[in-house]
């Protein structure tokens, strides 16, 4: 067994050998590069990527970052296309080829049938002068020096140098469509991820009580106004517009400061001016505003008027954070 100096000495070099191999990569990005992607931009078909082995599972990883990133693709394993799934290839459909060697006996199969159905083919290879990096259109170059494995043999530093070719390929495309934040959100709308990027405030205080008292109200209604909805906080109206919020930490601060009660209004303890929301906020903008001013809601105005209150555990339920 080694030590543990050793240890992370062994991990260390893999490190490093896999660093290197993705520094050569920016070596590697020829004119090839930029035709792949304008191929994939104007094609009207999918991205269909195959494999096997390693590679395949590379290739499935590419698949999932384009389909998030705006450009439909699909995986094809290379072993099971020349065993009756060619038929996932449609006429518009640009193929992408990985393969460390371009040389393995079911790319060799594969490649003079993608030919004679007239599918670009975007070879990802490791070796230049192999049968894939040959017969393909287009090639990205994904050559290393030596894998992290100390036999040379693992896919180790090949295999991230296609992941980071397939990531390089996707955020290009990305780029030229113009996908944004929005666009970006339609694809994940699960989890906190799609949350932040889709959720609005409308989404979350139209679950929640609408806490409201006149300028005018005495201590006792402010109290109970608070207490049976809630959330901490009411917002304070004169005439219908706003004046104010009082919260339950304003509640507390006036009994230190009057033993009395019986005479106060809600106007001697509102603060003025509170901060609010537009309900077509986002609900991550909210959060941050929440944050800045240290506070845990917010007023909602629709129309320009006071419409509702969000909570900070609204937003928290939802796993925005």
């Amino acid at each position: 067994m080694k030590s543990r100096a050793e240890i992370r000495k062994i991990a260390e070099n893999a490190i490093d050998t896999e660093l290197e191999a993705i520094k050569g990569l920016r070596k590697r990005l020829t004119e090839d590069f930029a035709k792949s992607v304008e191929m994939i931009y104007h094609s009207e078909g999918r991205v269909v990527i195959t494999g096997i082995g390693k590679s395949a599972n590379i290739a499935v990883k590419i698949v999932s970052t384009l389909n998030s990133t705006g450009t439909p693709a699909i995986f094809m394993h290379a072993a099971d296309a020349i065993h009756g799934d060619l038929g996932i290839i449609q006429k518009d459909d640009v193929v992408i080829c990985v393969s460390k060697s371009g040389e393995t006996p079911e790319i060799k199969v594969l490649i003079p049938m993608l030919n004679a159905r007239g599918n670009m083919l975007i070879g990802m290879v490791g070796a230049l002068e192999s049968y894939l990096a040959q017969q393909a259109d287009v090639v990205l170059d994904t050559t290393v020096p030596k894998e992290a494995c100390p036999n040379n043999l693992a896919p180790t530093s090949s295999t991230t140098a296609q992941l980071v070719m397939g990531d390089a390929l996707a955020i290009a495309l990305m780029e030229c469509r113009g996908f944004n934040q929005q666009d970006f959100a339609k694809y994940h709308p699960g989890g906190a991820l799609g949350k932040k990027l889709y959720l609005r405030v409308s989404d979350l205080y139209i679950h929640n009580e609408k806490p409201v008292v006149d300028i005018d109200a005495d201590y006792q209604t402010v109290i109970l106004e608070i207490s049976s909805k809630r959330l901490g906080a009411t917002a304070v109206l004169d005439n219908g517009k706003l004046a104010g919020i009082i919260t339950d930490g304003d509640l507390r601060r006036m009994m230190h400061q009057n033993p009395d009660l019986s005479k106060v209004k809600a106007k001697e303890i509102m603060s003025p001016n509170p901060l609010i929301v537009r309900h077509s906020d986002m609900v991550v903008d909210a959060l941050n505003i929440m944050r800045l001013n240290n506070i845990t809601q917010l007023l909602v105005f629709n129309k320009g008027s006071y419409a509702g209150i969000i909570h900070l555990h609204d937003i928290l339920k939802e796993g925005i954070l």
